[in-house]
């Protein structure tokens, strides 16, 4: 499920057409990413006049299937554009997905009169959404949470693929050129050279000491001697708790039980009812029955 916008009919309906659109393409006969591609590039491009027309319709009118005809003309080009995330190990399925809301969001918010095309303005939404989604699933960990990390997160990896291990001049050229301190980029690296280790890796038959981090985790309940000593103390807690009850005389006694230990507990106006006395009573009475108990049991 895509997240979601800002509510309204345009969101459902967008929505719903973008999975139709999918769903359509994806159960021809190749069932893959690449016959979504084939359907969305069979969709007609919009001429410009067209564009500003359909941009017109919706926001004065809000006309949703305008809205509809723009969202779908411009399906190829998020496939386009999510096609060049690949190398982050995610779904493109996914990532495309994460671009179409991009689109949708730039959809609402394109002013036709500006005098730019829509896919000049709705990239930047389209990349900001995918952005979003490969920082949340690249990592178990977040490895960008600040704008500065963020941009370095992009735009390190690519000078990486280029420069291998950055030395201390080159760390300096990337932090000016990206504007961010020189300390951030040092950081970013050491995250992107890092990996995930499995939380519970398969054993290794070439190393019998190659343990993995569920290996070292305390379970709480394991330890015998403290399972025992839990046990005795909440009995003895309970023993204690019924000779306290038992001191009390029967109405005290008989009010605690239903007010405090049977499931099917009464109200106080209901044992108000029963024993001819106020509610305010059976509270005096409840609270005086409390007090005793607390002092007879041990400390």
């Amino acid at each position: 499920m895509p997240p979601t916008l800002d509510g309204g009919p345009f969101t459902t309906m967008a929505t719903d057409l973008i999975r139709r659109q999918t769903e359509q393409a994806l159960a021809g006969p190749i069932g893959s990413v690449e016959a979504y591609m084939q359907a969305v590039s069979a969709i007609p491009v919009l001429s410009a006049e067209d564009e500003h027309d359909l941009a017109v319709r919706y926001r004065d009118q809000e006309d949703i299937e305008a809205a509809q005809q723009l969202i779908l003309a411009h399906l190829r080009f998020v496939a386009h554009v999510a096609r060049g995330y690949n190398g982050y190990g995610l779904p493109l399925a996914d990532i495309i997905q994460e671009g179409n809301v991009g689109l949708m969001k730039a959809v609402k918010r394109f002013d036709p009169d500006v005098g730019v095309r829509l896919i000049s303005f709705a990239v930047h939404w389209i990349r900001a959404e995918i952005h979003e989604y490969v920082i949340r699933n690249w990592r178990i960990v977040k490895v960008a949470t600040t704008k500065a990390q963020r941009k370095l997160f992009f735009n390190l990896r690519s000078a990486k693929k280029r420069l291998g291990w950055l030395s201390h001049e080159e760390v300096e050229a990337v932090a000016a050129d990206l504007g961010v301190p020189a300390r951030e980029v040092v950081e970013m690296e050491r995250r992107l050279s890092a990996h995930d280790p499995a939380f519970d890796p398969l054993p290794s038959a070439d190393d019998e000491d190659g343990y993995g981090p569920s290996a070292y985790l305390v379970y709480e309940g394991a330890d015998p001697a403290e399972v025992v000593e839990d046990q005795d103390w909440e009995a003895a807690t309970q023993r204690a708790l019924d000779d306290a009850i038992a001191e009390l005389d029967p109405r005290s006694r008989d009010i605690i039980q239903r007010r405090w230990v049977e499931e099917d507990k009464s109200t106080l106006q209901d044992l108000a009812d029963e024993y001819g006395v106020s509610a305010e009573r059976i509270r005096q009475i409840e609270s005086t029955a409390m007090r005793k108990i607390r002092v007879l049991l041990p400390a």
